[in-house]
């Protein structure tokens, strides 16, 4: 046949096709924090994918770390997560070419903490008529970048040594957990600090 085929990741893929999103967005938008209550369709398309993504790995998360998880909630993603991976809270998630820094995680810190964005996301979702202004700039980039976060720990062993390629255009991890970039094969690749303790 003359084709060679290795597997991918679909998650990887999907995760690079909302940065790809997030670039077009950025030439109409951009990104910068007196633009953060600026919402549209386009942001509400995006909030709305990348939080249905974000729901179907905490699934899968939570069934990597315990087989017989049950978890369908952002309480129970976060009970099953959080002790596993302690540092998820912590993590920051660079965009280097707008200047900025997120910290999708921060409001896991809390014991009962749920993110900003995910309610946003469910009044979007639920109640569009009365809630349209929360699919935002601030809560997509966030909910792109909680993903993104969420892909690195679902495939960390890949992330660990860089295989997770192409790397995204706009996201970067911070400087705590960026391990350097990897050179093989037709791709480089970045390599992630993913320490679980």
């Amino acid at each position: 046949m003359g084709i060679e085929s290795k597997r991918i990741e679909p998650h990887w893929n999907y995760l690079l096709a909302l940065d790809a999103d997030l670039v077009n967005v950025s030439r109409f938008v951009e990104f910068h924090k007196t633009n953060f209550d600026c919402f549209s369709i386009e942001i509400a398309r995006l909030l709305l994918t990348a939080s249905a993504e974000v729901d179907v790995l905490c699934k899968q998360l939570c069934k990597a770390i315990d087989p017989a998880s049950t978890a369908e909630n952002i309480h129970e993603y976060r009970d099953a997560i959080r002790p596993v991976y302690p540092r998820i809270p912590k993590f920051k998630v660079a965009m280097p070419r707008f200047g900025l820094i997120l910290r999708p995680w921060v409001e896991w810190r809390k014991k009962t903490g749920v993110p900003v964005w995910w309610t946003a996301h469910n009044k979007v979702k639920h109640q569009r008529d009365a809630h349209y202004e929360k699919a935002c700039l601030q809560n997509a980039l966030n909910s792109v970048a909680w993903l993104f976060v969420l892909v690195l720990y679902l495939y960390k062993e890949k992330a660990r040594l860089g295989e997770l390629v192409p790397s995204p255009q706009l996201l970067r991890a911070d400087g705590s957990n960026f391990a350097g970039a990897v050179i093989g094969g037709q791709d480089g690749g970045i390599a992630y600090v993913l320490d679980d303790r």
